[in-house]
């Protein structure tokens, strides 16, 4: 199987509908999620929201390079969601996060070994293949956090 086939399928994995590593996905652990659920605070941790906002914030900021534009995305502003005040702008957030993880894998699966090894950006961020598997590592981390927080939200 090809690299990039592979990629796409391990960032399919977390966010879309794997259950290998963590026997659970992004997807999974988000549906059913309420709005008051999502922005629920607890003690000092990141909502759910926000981290469903910064998952979104880096893939759509990535997909953006893929389709050939400027990666303008920045640490600073990752995590600043704005007030959700209704159940449908929390859904058209999840609905977004997951179209774009769906665009980033298409555009993954479809890059040549060259692309994969070719300068992402400047030689500071390494290659696209660095990128997409820093990609796959930051989401199992939030995946991780947003269980965590559910099942404190449960208690």
């Amino acid at each position: 199987m090809k690299s990039s086939i592979q990629l796409a399928n391990r960032f399919r994995e977390v966010i879309l509908n794997g259950k290998w590593i963590a026997n659970t996905n992004v997807q999974d652990q988000l549906r059913n999620v309420t709005l008051e659920q999502a922005v629920t605070e607890i003690d000092n941790l990141n909502t759910i929201a926000k981290l469903t906002f910064h998952l979104n914030y880096y893939i759509s900021g990535v997909l953006n390079v893929f389709e050939g534009g400027n990666l303008e995305i920045r640490d600073k502003f990752s995590f600043d969601l704005p007030k959700m005040n209704s159940e449908q702008e929390w859904s058209d957030l999840t609905t977004n996060l997951f179209s774009n993880a769906e665009k980033f894998a298409n555009h993954v699966e479809h890059m040549s070994e060259e692309k994969l090894n070719a300068e992402f950006v400047n030689t500071d961020y390494g290659d696209f293949r660095r990128n997409i598997e820093g990609m796959i590592e930051h989401s199992y981390y939030h995946l991780g956090q947003i269980v965590l927080l559910r099942k404190m939200l449960d208690q």
